[in-house]
């Protein structure tokens, strides 16, 4: 097979599944790492269930750390894989169906913060777990972690909950443990599933990997949904007691942990059109939301002459436009200087977007000229500088327009997430496990996979904070994301599961 060359997809990333695995370590040289799984449980994911089709599938990430397995590991042969088939692939998807089912709505997938739907879905996880050997226990921000019964780490942590990307992770210790090899492992292995990544709820995001990690603000407990409902009262409600205070007992010693992977579908088009089930991430794009105001004078649509309105949407809709014109050609507005250079311009160029993805009126009326409108402004892209460069010059430009126009503009920054380029060695690992899954579970035999530019954010982001981070993406249908028309085959599950087992293989 020809080699791939380096694509920079933009991959939109859906939190309806998603599985992470994570290994910590006091030292490379001790022989009590700790390995841990984890995923996101709390998944708002409006999606409408189709028990014939996997929706919004996989996302599965795992901290990995030097593990020390004796000599006498066992590498799975052709014959061992085969046999395993029925857990690595038939059973995962069955797996991933029955999770798809657990909702808190009626006719679509929906699954938020300590949600009842989120709580059955960690009550059924654990119970996957324990079939896979571990021993299960929640912690205080409602993370469900399983770990190897009988095997005492050095360090009392574990992922947090996350959504429903446990399965393959789950699946591949299942076949350790079916082989005798899960109770010889010389380290600890603790799977966990974080709380909440997208934020539906309480409009926060990596809830749980970010408590992991160390940056969750402690005020985020106080952080209440539409109802009024705190993170906290939500955690009380299910019998979990956190106070301020206390959330940084949750962080990890980022001396005890050696690395982060996750694996999660892409959700772009990219592996499709490639014609290959798995890739390599190569970096998370960095991320801005704004939200823009604009306020002009309200008036009635039939007695203002068009010369002395002060229209906030023609306005807007001006800005909007501008937006789109300078993500497309950022090389046209930007001008060079000490920070902004042609290096600069030239990789946004290949990972720039930006979407306004909500707009409103006041008062809303047909026969009325719009007082005020309100409009959101997401901006993405590797670089760091080149993102504030965009930002700056799309600001000044808006406030422009908006003096010619003779209205008000308030621009205001709501979130600012850095970019984060995965390591090299993880990525070298997970593209070696992946070439090793596709030619165990296919024809295939490919001496590369794809490199794709996730302009999605991922738990990896938080954990980044934390450790050195890998990602691998599965490829799903059409390239389609949050949607009803969401699916990834069973062949794929089966690819993205025996790639976790070739990575662990690595460890042996």
């Amino acid at each position: 097979m020809a080699h791939l060359p380096e694509t920079h997809g933009v991959v939109a990333a859906a939190r309806s599944h998603k599985l992470l695995a994570a290994i910590t370590t006091k030292s490379t040289t001790s022989p009590f790492s700790l390995l841990l799984l984890s995923f996101t449980l709390a998944a708002m994911v409006m999606l409408r269930f189709c028990v014939h089709s996997i929706a919004s599938l996989l996302f599965l990430s795992f901290l990995v750390v030097k593990l020390a397995f004796p000599s006498s590991a066992i590498m799975f042969s052709e014959d061992t894989n085969h046999m395993h088939r029925d857990v690595l692939k038939d059973e995962a998807v069955a797996r991933l169906i029955e999770l798809g089912k657990v909702s808190d709505a009626d006719e679509y997938l929906e699954r938020t913060f300590q949600s009842p739907a989120s709580v059955r879905a960690g009550n059924l996880i654990r119970v996957w777990m324990e079939e896979a050997g571990l021993k299960t226990w929640i912690d205080k921000m409602g993370n469900v972690h399983g770990q190897i019964d009988g095997m005492n780490p050095l360090v009392d942590a574990g992922m947090f909950d996350g959504a429903l990307g446990i399965i393959t992770p789950i699946i591949a210790l299942k076949v350790l443990n079916i082989t005798g090899m899960l109770g010889k492992l010389s380290r600890p292995v603790e799977v966990i599933a974080f709380s909440d990544e997208e934020g539906v709820r309480f409009q926060s995001t990596f809830l749980g990997s970010a408590a992991i990690a160390g940056i969750l603000p402690a005020s985020t407990l106080q952080a209440h949904d539409k109802s009024g409902v705190t993170v906290q009262g939500a955690l009380r409600k299910n019998s979990i007691e956190i106070t301020e205070a206390n959330i940084l007992q949750l962080q990890y010693d980022p001396e005890s942990v050696w690395g982060y992977i996750e694996v999660h579908i892409e959700q772009g088009p990219v592996l499709e059109t490639v014609g290959l089930p798995l890739g390599l991430v190569k970096g998370i794009a960095g991320q801005t939301r704004m939200r823009v105001t604009v306020k002009g004078s309200q008036g009635h649509a039939g007695t203002v002459p068009m010369t002395m309105r002060q229209d906030p949407l023609a306005a807007a809709a001006e800005l909007i436009v501008l937006l789109e014109s300078l993500c497309k050609q950022p090389e046209d507005y930007l001008s060079y200087d000490g920070q902004c250079t042609a290096s600069t311009v030239q990789t946004l160029a290949g990972s720039l977007v930006c979407t306004v993805g909500e707009i409103s009126t006041w008062p809303s009326a047909s026969n009325v000229i719009p007082g005020q409108v309100t409009f959101t402004v997401d901006i993405r892209a590797m670089d760091d500088l080149g993102r504030e460069a965009i930002i700056y010059e799309v600001s000044n430009r808006m406030h422009r327009i908006c003096d010619r126009r003779s209205v008000l503009c308030v621009i205001e920054r709501k979130h600012d997430a850095n970019g984060v380029i995965c390591d090299s060695g993880l990525s070298s690992k997970l593209k070696s496990a992946a070439i090793t899954a596709l030619k165990r579970t296919s024809d295939e035999n490919p001496d590369d996979v794809p490199v794709l530019m996730s302009g999605a954010g991922h738990d990896a982001m938080a954990m980044s904070h934390l450790t050195k981070v890998g990602m691998l993406f599965v490829r799903c249908r059409g390239g389609v994301s949050h949607s009803p028309a969401e699916q990834v085959s069973d062949d794929d599950v089966w690819a993205a599961s025996m790639a976790v087992l070739s990575f662990l293989e690595t460890l042996m």
